[in-house]
């Protein structure tokens, strides 16, 4: 019965990536590249070998979407966007969008005031050679103000040291989906990858660290330098 079910698991697995391939062959990628436009700088920082953790800000849906959209479709199994399971769990279609569709590895928000240690999945995702795009500041904030970033990413890198670590800065997401409304307005996103980042002991530090790559490509793309 073991077996049967866990036949049917990878099934099931190998069904949605798929799936994921096809809807992101037709779907992600032409929207990507023909509605909202992409202009990326620094592409050659993109991580070329599993795992590695990607670090960026967040101001819409169309963050990780866009983020996606950078990788060949052969890599799209191995790479998981880290969101609050709270929100993609909230209906059936949310749920079919983050499982099916962007391979969404949810995380409890307040899982630390319950027991439960939150980074735990995301630990074991890397521990099997997966890939995370994560969004430190822990929420979809305001167009093109980086909040505070949390400590889960930092924690995470210093844990898995082998890990690549590249910081993103994406603008003008926030313009095009603002968060809270389903208007589309045409922005071309801006994408500025850093080069991989080596953060310093201590989870603090680490994290302020991550956080100045960040802002450091922001100032980038706003001087357009």
């Amino acid at each position: 019965m073991r077996t049967e079910t866990a036949g049917a698991a990878a099934a099931g697995g190998a069904s949605s990536a798929r799936l994921r391939v096809v809807l992101a062959t037709l779907l992600l990628r032409p929207f990507c590249r023909w509605v909202v436009g992409v202009d990326v700088r620094g592409a050659e920082n993109l991580p070329r070998h599993d795992p590695f953790l990607l670090v960026a800000n967040h101001d819409s849906h169309l963050d990780t979407l866009v983020l996606l959209s950078l990788f060949p479709l052969r890599r799209l199994a191995r790479i998981r966007p880290v969101a609050a399971a709270d929100y993609w769990s909230a209906s059936a279609s949310r749920r079919f969008v983050a499982r099916t569709c962007l391979n969404v590895l949810p995380v409890a928000r307040g899982g630390a005031s319950a027991g439960e240690d939150p980074l735990a999945p995301l630990s074991a995702a890397l521990s099997r050679g997966e890939s995370l795009i994560l969004f430190p500041e822990g929420t979809r904030g305001e167009p093109e103000v980086l909040d505070r970033f949390k400590t889960g990413a930092a924690r995470l890198a210093l844990a898995h040291p082998s890990v690549t670590v590249v910081p993103v800065f994406l603008a003008n997401t926030g313009r095009n989906l603002p968060r809270g409304t389903a208007l589309f307005v045409p922005f071309v996103v801006r994408v500025e990858v850093g080069a991989p980042v080596r953060l310093p002991a201590g989870v603090r530090e680490a994290t302020v660290c991550l956080e100045e790559a960040v802002r450091s490509l922001a100032s980038s793309a706003s001087t357009g330098g």
